[in-house]
């Protein structure tokens, strides 16, 4: 029997969907029978991964997705399912990531007109007037399933919305009716619903643009996630060297050009001063970057030309957003890059002037590399970030991927952990805690052959959900290591409030309302629930030999370990 049901698996494999990550309900008849159909004939289907938790499934196929750069899908229940997909999908759409989100939706008919009317009395109570209004702010694209005839040119059209620019998540859903309905095969040609190709500069824009790094004295680059595609990463690095063009990383997201470069100049988060190297420009190239600076505490210096490259210049989803840029080009980094260094074919700064520029960055990068290596030094008393962070980075190669939701500790882990590679460390790009644990597992579906390290904070690793996390890394074998940076509570809001009011009566509480203390044991949470190896440290002395048990659980005995560090408290 090929029904609706099985149209929408077989688009899915059509599309490139390796992991279907699903949450089944009572509107799912029609698809587990399609499943079930699939296995019995060997009809091929993405691999079914069960997640006892939607935010944790979303959160999968996020990770899944930066890892293979190919949007998966997510199956959930009509619109308790869908709300209980949380903040991923705020996740999934501030971090520009495809996936595919499908739906049920309770049945449209009560006397059994068609096969799959209502039987149970949970289908009039999560009957809503507005289901897909629950995440319309964050999708892309969404549509309803109205019959089989067609499951298979809605998917692809949903899919290519997912995959063009800037990419984002899609939303489906279907009354179990529609999805039992019997149909005929349809044949779909994959190359007629491609993305979007990617756009690049205008001529003049490019010509105007190459002039101006050629003819700056300090020209700087600003980025956030342009790294999330190695081609731009590549190009980034190739055109700053040749120029001598410093790079600075606004809340980074990727990697995007590499620690240890002396044209490196550091990343910022919420500092509460002004940034040197910003300071010191006076041309800066904004690339796909959301929040190049804070401009209460650090901007450009007055006079500094600013030129702004994105896929999404206007940031559509963001009510306030401006900088002052000279000119605006909607384009892939990558093809712009390319572009400019094709302009500049030939031709290059004087001799002087490109001396000045990298003496000017590798001064810098220096002085800012033996700051941080003063840091690193072992603590005499309670653990540091900066230690936990050069510990956990002798054991990272590049076969290593670092899934990073460390929150107050995001400079000390980036700082760091000097990765030099696109590929070597992922961030949501949102604003919602608990991605770590599930994308954990999407990049280890992804990529079987990296080593995958978690690095945390306290709360966002009880927003993980971590029992349901730990059970689907032991059902579906995708080991990795969560390292928590525990300071006892959530140390953002705290420092939220003391940025705002520094002489206040919260600068003198003893509490404030933010603590975890006592916390709770939360590497026996991953234990009991998904056979973790499983350590609390308090010692710096403790951590190296940790840190060696712990992967040695995750390489060779294919198990997840969760290292509990305890930090200095908030």
């Amino acid at each position: 029997m090929y029904t609706a049901s099985t149209a929408f698996l077989e688009a899915l494999t059509e599309a490139g969907v390796s992991c279907l990550f699903v949450n089944l309900g009572s509107d799912h008849p029609a698809l587990v029978e399609a499943m079930a159909e699939a296995r019995a004939t060997g009809r091929p289907i993405p691999r079914v991964i069960t997640c006892p938790n939607e935010m944790v499934a979303l959160s999968a196929a996020h990770g899944h997705a930066q890892a293979s750069g190919q949007a998966q899908a997510v199956l959930v229940h009509v619109e308790c399912g869908t709300q209980a997909l949380a903040g991923a999908v705020h996740n999934a759409a501030k971090g520009r990531i495809p996936v595919l989100i499908f739906a049920g939706m309770s049945p449209f008919t009560q006397e059994g007109e068609l096969r799959g009317s209502r039987n149970e009395f949970i289908q009039w109570i999560q009957d809503v007037a507005d289901q897909p209004g629950i995440v319309r702010g964050y999708v892309k694209y969404s549509n309803e399933l109205r019959t089989g005839r067609n499951v298979k040119q809605i998917v692809h059209r949903a899919m290519q919305f997912a995959h063009s620019d800037p990419k984002g998540p899609v939303y489906l859903m279907g009354a179990r009716e529609v999805m039992e309905e019997e149909t005929a095969p349809v044949a779909i040609d994959r190359a007629a619903w491609q993305p979007i190709a990617p756009a690049g500069l205008p001529p003049e824009g490019c010509a105007a643009l190459a002039e101006a790094l050629l003819t700056a004295e300090r020209p700087l680059v600003v980025t956030s996630y342009l790294g999330r595609n190695p081609a731009a990463a590549e190009a980034l690095t190739a055109l700053c060297r040749r120029l001598g063009v410093g790079v600075l990383e606004s809340v980074p997201n990727y990697v995007n050009f590499p620690a240890d470069d002396p044209l490196y100049q550091g990343n910022q988060w919420n500092q509460p001063q002004q940034n040197p190297a910003l300071d010191a420009a006076d041309l800066v190239l904004v690339i796909d970057s959301d929040v190049p600076w804070i401009p209460t505490v650090s901007r450009p210096r007055a006079g500094a030309r600013i030129f702004h490259i994105d896929v999404d210049p206007l940031k559509q989803q963001m009510p306030l957003w401006y900088i002052p840029a000279q000119q605006v080009f909607r384009a892939d980094a990558a093809t712009a890059l390319r572009q400019v260094a094709a302009a500049l074919e030939g031709r290059a700064p004087s001799p002087a002037l490109l001396e000045a520029r990298r003496a000017h960055h590798a001064a810098l990068h220096a002085a800012r590399a033996a700051r941080l290596e003063e840091r690193e030094a072992e603590p005499v008393g309670a653990i540091t970030p900066e230690y936990l962070t050069a510990c956990l980075r002798a054991h990272i190669d590049e076969r290593t991927i670092v899934v990073n939701e460390s929150i107050s500790n995001y400079q000390a882990t980036i700082d760091h952990l000097r990765l030099t590679k696109p590929g070597q460390m992922f961030v949501s790009g949102g604003g919602s805690l608990g991605y770590h644990g599930g994308a954990a597992i999407g990049v280890k579906l992804a990529r079987p052959d990296a080593t995958v390290i978690a690095v945390a904070g306290d709360g966002s690793y009880m927003f993980s959900v971590p029992s349901s996390v730990h059970w689907i890394a032991r059902q579906y074998e995708t080991p990795f290591l969560t390292v928590i940076y525990n300071n006892r509570g959530w140390k953002s809001p705290k420092l939220s409030a003391l940025a705002v009011h520094p002489s206040g009566h919260a600068s003198r509480a003893n509490a404030l309302d933010v603590e975890f203390d006592p916390p709770p044991d939360y590497a026996a949470i991953a234990a009991a629930a998904g056979g973790a190896w499983a350590r609390s440290v308090k010692l710096p002395q403790e951590v190296a030999p940790a840190l060696e048990e712990a992967l040695h659980a995750v390489r060779a005995e294919r198990r997840c370990a969760v290292l509990d560090v305890w930090l200095p408290h908030l």
